[in-house]
């Protein structure tokens, strides 16, 4: 993974660049920095990347704003470096894409882990669609055990989540413990709390400390538009609704 995988450092501060950059390089990686986003457009348009490490608050285009253009024009991963306080504009960062996110000060070790993480999940592919797939797509959305979450369906009996043109989409089992609960709740505002609940299993990741972070992958499989989720919305203060739309 780490052999030939870069990775961008895009944050205001040297100290933080310099330490980032040395760590990781350590571990294997090739380490680029930027520190604004004229910079880091120069560095996208020079070389190859695989994951950007990209700080919210920064002079100038912020973090978010980059974000977005990252994920409009680049197939990167994006882990947002986000202070303390600033709740509100990572939340808005899993929305717009961002894949995670950690929080400054952090622990290198911790930093690795999430890199990694990031890594392990851009590298499963979607499998290619087969005659069998399209006829599971047809029977998931005909049948009692499928349920339809954007562009794609949710056959609850096989464990699949399949789009419109049979190709199965990779999801974690926590991923599908979340549309399950879901599917079984339509139209119900549940809580961070009773989602968590619902969707508990050993496949959790010490490291995805938020469960703001899986709904935005839903989101970045299921919606035509992950910025402005029309399937699974956020209802501020109170958690997350599944609106089911009927074809």
């Amino acid at each position: 993974m780490t052999s030939n995988t870069t990775i961008l450092v895009v944050d205001d501060e040297p100290e933080l660049r310099e330490m980032i950059e040395e760590y990781l390089s350590s571990k294997g990686f090739v380490v680029l920095t930027a520190e604004n986003g004229e910079t880091m457009r120069q560095v996208l348009a020079a070389h190859a990347i695989d994951l950007v490490l990209l700080d919210i608050k920064m002079p100038g285009e912020d973090g978010l704003s980059l974000a977005r253009y990252l994920r409009e024009h680049h197939p990167v991963g994006i882990i947002m470096l986000t202070a303390v306080a600033d709740v509100v504009d990572r939340i808005i960062g899993l929305e717009i894409g961002a894949d995670d996110y950690i929080t400054k000060p952090f622990d290198p070790r911790e930093l690795f882990a999430r890199v990694k993480s990031v890594l392990r999940r851009m590298s499963a592919e979607p499998a290619d669609a087969s005659p069998e797939a399209k006829t599971n797509v047809a029977d998931a959305t005909k049948g009692q055990h499928g349920m339809r979450f954007g562009r794609c369906v949710l056959n609850l009996e096989s464990h699949q989540l399949l789009t419109e043109d049979g190709l199965e989409i990779p999801m974690t089992s926590m991923e599908f413990d979340l549309l399950k609960a879901f599917a079984t709740n339509p139209n119900r505002v549940l809580s961070r709390d009773q989602l968590l609940d619902m969707a508990h299993n050993r496949d959790w990741d010490p490291f995805d400390r938020s469960i703001d972070i899986r709904i935005a992958r839903i989101r970045r499989k299921i919606e035509a538009d992950p910025a402005k989720p029309q399937t699974i919305k956020t209802v501020r203060g109170a958690g997350y609704i599944f609106i089911p739309h009927s074809e």
